[in-house]
């Protein structure tokens, strides 16, 4: 049993993270650190979870194996060089950082101490992810020509009060869901973006961070792909893939909250075969993948070497949303 601390205990501790211990198989949270004191207390008594007094009683304790970093974009640098220090592998929320040489720090500094580094991708272990990746594996769909992601959701209710501060946020819906997203078609497409162009915009409660925005991807393949988020709309998710003789599409594919219906279409045909799929263990698979991996059993699906290419895509991302032009990561 992997014994877990996550580091910048939060709502999406509470939301998500909580409930997929419960449900791993060989991770266990063993404890955390939250900077409010009040709160944490409040956490550690209602969870039943050690609350430790800073961040580096939680990385230097024996009890502790691995680190869950799930504090604000802008912390995580530091976080990671943290626990790193200590020894302890670990597994960090995305997007890894604010920029990329903050990124290429973190590796050189787990490279030096000899601890693994992973990425909190946790939709690379959905059913529905896999699926699709699969079925695009098999040639279902013949040579992927498009690919569209979509993530909408009503930000102006979310708990996460720093995620419209640019100093705590790397951006707004690009660098919170938009991440998902990007890392979502380069999975399923086993392909890497060439070129980014954006558009976003803002409003008056986003402040200096994007509202929403659409993103423009070019893969290396030839495929051709789009990337839509705003915070401004109800929740919808969806995940597409057309390629020469078929379509792959999945509404709602980026949800754990229910079942969803992966269809395989044919044209003018219409439906050829659908599976009906759950999300809700993916952050349990993840967890327990992760343990296995710093256990030396299999690999672990997001390694922080593949969340820099993810982190170079939404560095251009951004560097294109701000100068109008097309940038290659």
């Amino acid at each position: 049993m992997t014994r877990y601390g996550i580091l910048g205990f939060g709502h999406h501790a509470r939301k998500r993270l909580i409930s997929a211990f419960e449900g791993a198989a060989h991770s266990q949270l063993a404890g955390f650190w939250r900077h409010n004191e009040q709160k944490a207390a409040a956490d550690a008594a209602e969870f039943g979870i050690a609350a430790y007094p800073t961040a580096d009683a939680l990385c230097a304790s024996p009890e502790i194996d691995a680190v869950f970093i799930t504090s604000p974009d802008a912390m995580h640098l530091n976080d990671v060089l943290l626990a790193l220090h200590h020894g302890k592998p670990v597994l960090c929320e995305k997007p890894l950082a604010m920029r990329t040489p903050e990124v290429e720090q973190m590796l050189a500094a787990a490279q030096s101490a000899g601890v693994f580094l992973g990425v909190a991708q946790n939709m690379r272990y959905y059913q529905s992810v896999e699926l699709i990746r699969r079925w695009i594996a098999e040639g279902r769909i013949g040579a992927p020509q498009l690919v569209h992601a979509q993530v909408c959701h009503d930000g102006t209710r979310s708990p996460r009060t720093w995620i419209c501060d640019p100093s705590l946020a790397c951006g707004g819906p690009i660098g919170d869901v938009g991440i998902h997203c990007i890392d979502a078609v380069r999975y399923v497409l086993g392909d890497d973006v060439s070129q980014v162009a954006t558009l976003g915009h803002g409003d008056a409660i986003s402040g200096q961070v994007e509202a929403h925005a659409a993103l423009s991807l070019a893969f290396h393949s030839g495929a051709v792909g789009a990337v839509t988020l705003t915070t401004r709309g109800r929740y919808r998710s969806r995940l597409e893939v057309t390629g020469t003789t078929g379509v792959i599409a999945c509404e709602n594919a980026l949800t754990v909250d229910h079942d969803v219906e992966v269809q395989l279409l044919r044209g003018w045909d219409g439906v050829e075969q659908q599976e009906r799929v759950s999300n809700a263990d993916g952050y349990s698979r993840m967890l327990d993948a992760f343990s296995a991996a710093i256990q030396g059993k299999e690999p672990f699906r997001a390694p922080a070497t593949d969340g820099l290419l993810n982190q170079r895509i939404l560095d251009a991302a951004y560097d294109s949303m701000r100068s109008g032009h097309a940038v290659r990561p």
